[in-house]
């Protein structure tokens, strides 16, 4: 049996004393290791909450939630995961490499390290030639590429997006997908993805979870069986456009075909 990555099981979070808001309830959920799994569904249904749960930036009201094993906070000081949000967040008086590096530089990394790091992981998002520039300098696309590989800086087993490329232009947006489903597939980590892109949970997911309106809840969970190469040809294939008709249904509560689970 694969290792965990994530493990919930009846996690709920309620906001609020005297009017309680119940953003999540009973959410039970397991991310393998070296999985991608994708969070669709609409706004305010708990999709950026359960995130921030899994990262230790909030905390279950009920229910027991595990990284790697471990309790939340205990991966968190462990470096288990990495971060990206829809704003890249660059320092903007830093350089490429000195954002990137900057996990590193804060963990006591020795100076010639995080040097030779940091350019590995430009290498790796494709910005090598750009790595004294400064984010003015740069494209909403490199920003985000940026961000990807600062996340990656620690070389964490999971990785926790929250719409990374929602405020891109489409042409961007999918170059972008497709170099995040290389780089998850290069560095083998964990990967738990929010979006409202249907097309974008099914090009970049081994499997889509549906939840539904506040309080949020699992009400499906769709299995994308296209394995670990994401060429740009599968989003014309009719199978990616089968995938995509069962996660919508999903969200509007239709049974899911169940042929192609594992």
């Amino acid at each position: 049996m694969s290792e965990l990555a994530v493990s919930a099981a009846g996690v709920d979070r309620v906001f609020g004393t005297r009017t309680r808001v119940q953003a999540l309830a009973g959410v039970d959920l397991e991310v393998s290791a070296g999985e991608f799994v994708s969070l669709i569904g609409p706004s305010g249904c708990g999709k950026s909450t359960l995130m921030r749960l899994i990262a230790d930036l909030d905390q279950p009201t009920s229910g027991d939630l595990r990284v790697f094993g471990k309790p939340a906070r205990r991966a968190r000081i462990d470096q288990d995961y990495g971060i990206a949000f829809q704003q890249a967040g660059l320092l903007p008086w830093r350089t490429v490499l000195q954002n990137i590096a900057l996990p590193l530089e804060l963990h006591g990394m020795p100076g010639p390290q995080r040097t030779a790091r940091a350019a590995e992981l430009a290498g790796l998002v494709g910005l090598t030639e750009f790595g004294e520039r400064h984010p003015d300098e740069l494209s909403g696309g490199m920003q985000q590429r940026v961000a990807i590989a600062r996340a990656l800086a620690t070389e964490p087993r999971l990785l926790l997006m929250d719409e990374p490329f929602g405020a891109l232009d489409e042409m961007t947006r999918e170059r972008m997908q497709t170099e995040l489903a290389r780089i998850a597939a290069e560095t083998a980590a964990a990967v738990v993805f929010v979006t409202h892109s249907i097309p974008e949970a099914v090009y970049l997911s081994d499997r889509v979870v549906v939840m539904s309106p506040r309080p949020g809840r699992i009400t499906d969970i769709v299995d994308i069986p296209f394995g670990a190469e994401r060429a740009e040809a599968l989003r014309e294939a009719p199978e990616f456009f089968e995938r995509v008709t069962a996660v919508r249904e999903a969200l509007h509560g239709a049974p899911v075909e169940r042929a192609n689970e594992r």
